[in-house]
């Protein structure tokens, strides 16, 4: 199953500072009902902010988009079972690489995934530590900025 428009959400805003947010709306997914593996893929410049300031400020100060210009994740769904999942929603453990500015992290999560009228939707979400990816947050802005950056994933797989 597949997706090319994929939704990936990420919030990193701090109380009384403006709202730090950004979202891709392109990200590509797949997954491979057999096995479980499901792999992601994001292009950094897709993000959009509520500010074109913010925008360029997040490709050309933090995550340096020219030279790392995707993020992606690759895993497996543990004991994934097509059948549970055409009859009802249903929660997996997620395991895999996440790859985000040139450094690759082992991540664990869950997935929460739900059938749709031949479609499936799943839905990831865990927190982000820019220091883990070797994003520098200045010293001018990093009480602006959560330490702990909030990501949610939404995608719509259909068959390919």
């Amino acid at each position: 199953m597949i997706t090319r428009n994929g939704k990936i959400t990420f919030e990193a805003s701090m109380p009384s500072f403006e709202e730090i947010k950004g979202i891709n709306s392109t990200a590509s997914c797949i997954l491979d009902q057999a096995t479980g593996d499901f792999v992601a893929l994001a292009l950094i410049k897709s993000f959009k902010f509520k500010s074109p300031l913010m925008e360029e400020h997040f490709n050309e100060n933090y995550m340096e988009s020219s030279l790392f210009p995707k993020a992606t994740f690759k895993g497996k769904i543990l004991n994934f079972d097509a059948k549970k999942v055409a009859a009802a929603k249903t929660t997996f453990d997620l395991e895999g690489d996440l790859t985000i500015h040139g450094v690759t992290k082992k991540i664990k999560t869950k997935i929460n995934v739900t059938p749709s009228s031949g479609k499936i939707m799943a839905t990831v979400s865990f927190d982000i530590t820019p220091q883990d990816y070797g994003i520098a947050i200045p010293n001018l802005v990093k009480d602006k900025i959560a330490k702990n950056i909030e990501t949610t994933i939404n995608f719509t797989l259909e068959p390919q």
